[in-house]
């Protein structure tokens, strides 16, 4: 019997002037037992140490840029670009692949999958772990799960990359939440992996622009689902949003 062939993954980091938290990620990818893994870092142009980090390991990094960008998801598109694996997976600088046997994990799970996704566990400015996000995930993911928050993590999303089109930089916040959702909607075989994938740094853009970011989520919805259903979710999330924080304290989004 022929032996299957073991797909590549490519790895996009973006950053920015975060020395603090780029070796962190980059280690995370670097240290993965799954050998198949092309790995781009797309740096805009950093000021305060953080290229000095990258360069320490530019001998395990497929692919660098580092120049001035138009914000996040341009330079996701950038990496996208470059990318030749057969999926993509973004960890964004601070996020991490959640154990060194991650991604070969994920893999094993089922063959020839058009997404894989997982949980994510949240962790704090001095990575004190949070628990899982508030929105669990779904146990079986279409383009429609969405409909009531992002109950994937961008970081715990596989994709296929003949699926992935480029971010929509209408969206400064929010363009993840889109790119998910079309994806989905063009994926046949969508697999559960049933396992903790990644380690997410809270108090990202999105929750320092909070409101901003809400006003495109609901833009986007919008567009995907149409406007009376999308008002109709958002009175579900907004009530199990106050009976989480009732009952936990907190929101971990």
């Amino acid at each position: 019997m022929d032996k299957i062939p073991s797909p590549v993954l490519t790895v996009i980091t973006v950053v920015y002037n975060n020395i603090e938290g780029i070796e962190r990620t980059l280690l995370s990818v670097i240290n993965q037992t799954y050998r198949y893994i092309e790995y781009i870092v797309i740096d805009g142009g950093s000021t305060d140490g953080t290229l000095d980090v990258i360069n320490r390991y530019g001998g395990q990094i497929t692919r660098l840029i580092s120049e001035p960008d138009k914000g996040i998801y341009d330079a996701m598109n950038k990496g996208l670009a470059i990318a030749t694996g057969d999926y993509v997976l973004f960890m964004n600088s601070g996020d991490e692949i959640y154990s060194s046997d991650t991604v070969a994990q994920v893999f094993a799970t089922a063959h020839d999958a058009d997404i894989y996704y997982g949980e994510t566990e949240m962790f704090d400015a001095n990575w004190q772990s949070l628990g899982l996000r508030r929105h669990a995930i779904p146990e079986q993911f279409n383009w429609k799960s969405f409909r009531y928050g992002m109950n994937i993590s961008h970081q715990a999303i596989y994709i296929r990359r003949s699926l992935a089109q480029p971010y929509d930089l209408r969206y400064q916040l929010s363009a993840d939440i889109d790119w998910v959702i079309r994806a989905a909607n063009a994926a046949t075989k969508i697999v559960n992996t049933k396992r903790i994938v990644a380690k997410y740094l809270v108090g990202g853009m999105s929750k320092q622009r909070h409101w901003q970011s809400l006003k495109e989520r609901f833009r986007i919805f919008n567009r995907h689902y149409g406007f009376l259903p999308n008002v109709i979710n958002h009175l579900v999330i907004a009530f199990r949003l106050v009976t989480y924080y009732i009952r936990y304290g907190k929101t971990n989004d």
